[in-house]
């Protein structure tokens, strides 16, 4: 960070100032800021403009505080515990070292009066010197070991729950009839309503995409889906399993005495850090219901196409596409593959005030400033293709379709593209040139595709190696000669930062930043190609996928695997994690 320099009192500005956050950004912000209601330091945060650390230095630098980090300190529990803990978990601070009657505390957020009132009470009230120090959530979620935590209070929640033996009370009144209001009565209480708040602020704190509440015939289960893998996080005893089930559907306003029926809902929810939406989703099963609920973090900030991990020329064609008045282009891959994800990034690039976007999705993932965005809903009849045929009469330039599903979709889509808009949608196939084939399979005629499909992409999410824990590992010959075989038709411009006669390749050992997965975050590996003439003309034959695939090469394509197989040499991810991804 640059040498502090202070010449204001305004900590906004002095984000500026440093250079931590450009002006002109600055300024888009604080119009955000009037529109949603929010602070800017509100904005920077949930739009990930500066990380936590960052953040919290420069409170630090501007306050004139030291700043402490802990995620490779140890901070023992019985100084911890000087402070009631009630107390350092409400204000979040805590102290980690103390000298005769000096106390060292480190705090989140030391603009904060009330915290440092209480601490100012409590120094006087035990007779100690406080020595402060600013520190970030990740610091403090890690010194307080936020699952320790998190076990603590369901375990005190079960407890509470057990002894009032409401459950039993419950189901005996559900036999009377009375199940809906018994029931209303059992999830209001503290127990379920801590267990829930448990679930729900550690996924959305660890950044999970998903939450799976599955019954068991023993017990209830939750998994949190992180970096595309399902990890158990919970495990409840089998008497909640009705409560916890009926409070989510309270929270989402769905039916709590419907059983025997999925259901879909969605509600909002806050925790100390994140705002987020959950959609969710309720399936009857022999054991019970199993919820999965999609966490929506609508403030994210959008990456770039780059961030996600389009490079060379796949990278190079999807921005040609993009300088097209019209035209389609279509981004493939099976479901939680990143291809919403990849859409608004694109709508992030072409977002202006002298274009009007719109969009129809499902859901709404990000919320974009500039963009009007629909969400669909089957239920009163508004679909991918009616919404798309309402579309076309409010003069749209651009026009983003979450899913192409059927013909009349398909159709729609075309007849916008030949009329003079840009098109973006997804579809699910396997790789890029399956897209082709399958439009023509719904009922396309084959001459309006050619005219009418700018470029096709699809993509895979691998896990990336954790930065923290990344070690170099052993090729073995067999490994060599695979990327040896799989890479030597590759151009050298594609093959950046790799040298196919020195291969190297690392991994992730394991450490506690990334839960000891040695994975940490996700990266696109990607295929695309545009449609040009030749491919038009074997589109216009009717040709077979192998024959386009083939064309496709000639022109400079690599596909999905030789995609991986570069980011595995280039130390982004794992041969395991590409032979994963690529062979579903």
């Amino acid at each position: 960070m640059p040498e502090n320099t202070k010449t204001t009192d305004n900590f906004e500005l002095y984000l500026v100032e440093q250079g931590l956050i450009p002006q002109e950004l600055y300024e888009k912000l604080k119009e955000q800021a009037k529109t949603q209601n929010q602070t800017v330091l509100e904005l920077v945060t949930s739009q990930k403009i500066l990380t936590p650390e960052a953040l919290a230095k420069a409170k630090a630098a501007f306050l004139n505080i030291p700043y402490i980090n802990f995620l490779d300190r140890k901070v023992e529990q019985e100084i911890i515990d000087l402070i009631p803990e009630d107390t350092y978990l409400f204000y979040k601070f805590f102290a980690f070292e103390k000298n005769g009657q000096t106390l060292s505390v480190a705090i989140t957020d030391p603009t904060n009066i009330q915290a440092l009132e209480a601490l100012e009470f409590f120094s006087k009230k035990a007779g100690y010197n406080i020595q402060l120090y600013v520190t970030d959530d990740q610091s403090f979620n890690k010194v307080l070991n936020k699952e320790k935590q998190a076990g603590k209070i369901v375990g005190e929640a079960l407890t509470e729950f057990a002894a009032t033996e409401k459950v039993q009370q419950a189901m005996r009144q559900s036999q009377q009839q009375q199940k809906i209001g018994a029931l209303q009565d059992l999830v209001q209480d503290a127990p379920i309503s801590k267990i829930v708040d448990v679930i729900m602020t550690n996924a959305i704190d660890g950044n999970a995409s998903d939450i799976h509440v599955e019954p068991t015939e023993k017990d209830v289960r939750v998994r949190y889906r992180q970096d595309g893998i399902l990890k158990t996080a919970i495990i409840l005893p089998k008497n909640v399993q009705s409560a916890i089930a009926s409070k989510i559907k309270i929270l989402s306003n769905l039916k709590i005495d419907e059983t025997r029926l999925p259901q879909d809902g969605r509600f909002h929810y806050e925790t100390a850090i994140k705002q987020v939406d959950l959609r969710v989703s309720v399936l009857p099963n022999i054991n019970g219901e199993k919820i999965v609920m999609r966490i929506l973090d609508k403030t994210t900030k959008v990456p770039t196409l780059g961030q996600l991990g389009f490079r060379g020329k796949s990278l190079q064609w999807v921005l040609d596409s993009l300088k097209k008045t019209h035209g389609i282009f279509l981004i493939t891959g099976p479901t939680g593959s990143g291809k919403s994800t990849t859409l608004y990034a694109i709508l992030s690039m072409l977002n202006d005030i002298k274009v009007n976007i719109i969009t129809l999705e499902d859901p709404v993932e990000y919320f974009m400033e500039g963009v009007n965005q629909t969400q669909v809903n089957p239920d009163i009849g508004l679909t991918f293709a009616s919404g798309l045929r309402s579309i076309l009469r409010q003069d749209p330039n651009i026009i983003m379709v979450g899913e192409i599903r059927d013909k009349e979709t398909a159709e729609l889509a075309v007849q916008a593209a030949l009329t003079g808009h840009l098109v973006f949608s997804t579809l699910h196939t396997n790789d890029a040139i399956g897209a082709l084939p399958r439009l023509i399979d719904m009922g396309m005629e084959p001459f309006l595709l050619s005219a009418s499909i700018n470029c096709v992409g699809a993509q895979r999410l691998t896990r990336k190696i954790c930065p923290d824990c990344k070690e170099e590992t052993t090729v073995s010959d067999d490994m060599k000669k695979l990327f040896e075989t799989e890479l030597k038709d590759v151009k050298p411009e594609e093959l950046e930062g790799v040298n196919l006669k020195d291969m190297h390749v690392f991994r992730g050992k394991g450490c506690e930043k990334c839960g000891n997965t040695g994975y940490k975050g996700r990266i696109a590996i990607v295929e695309a190609f545009p449609v040009e003439e030749k491919i038009q003309q074997l589109v216009l034959e009717k040709a077979s996928p192998a024959d386009i695939f083939e064309e496709a090469k000639k022109i400079g394509m690599i596909s999905l695997k030789q995609d991986g197989l570069i980011k595995v040499l280039q130390g982004i991810t794992t041969y395991e994690e590409v032979v994963r991804v690529t062979s579903e």
